[in-house]
């Protein structure tokens, strides 16, 4: 037995800090256009809109990439737009077993936000 107190730590919540300035508060520079066009490129295609949609909108804010592959196309092609929504910073992923488990970066919804929000 110890006399090791167990407490529990405070919850931290992330500081969320946009890649770039809103498009409204001034005109981009070369290298935010880049960021913010990888991003909207990868979700500019039907099939990964939809997976981005499925990964965001699932119970626990995860999911088991069997859960969501049913989007009409084959499980390769499947494996390629999660890669691009991974490689445009839209999705984190974590490897359980034989299964990948994707997840929406928590800043990546109010960074998109953040970056249409108009200027006042």
């Amino acid at each position: 037995m110890s006399n090791l107190e167990l407490r529990e730590l405070p919850v931290v919540e992330p500081e969320i800090v946009p890649c770039c300035p809103p498009v409204t508060s001034a005109a981009l520079s070369e290298a935010d256009s880049v960021k913010m066009a990888a991003m909207f490129k990868a979700l500019a295609d039907p099939v990964r809109l939809r997976l981005f949609s499925r990964v965001a909108s699932h119970e626990g804010g995860e999911a088991c990439v069997c859960d969501i592959q049913d989007v009409g196309v084959s499980q390769p092609t499947v494996s390629h737009h999660l890669k691009k929504l991974r490689e445009a910073g839209l999705l984190t992923s974590e490897r359980r077993g034989t299964w990948v488990y994707y997840r929406v970066d928590p800043e990546v919804l109010a960074t998109m936000a953040g970056l249409l929000a108009a200027g006042r």
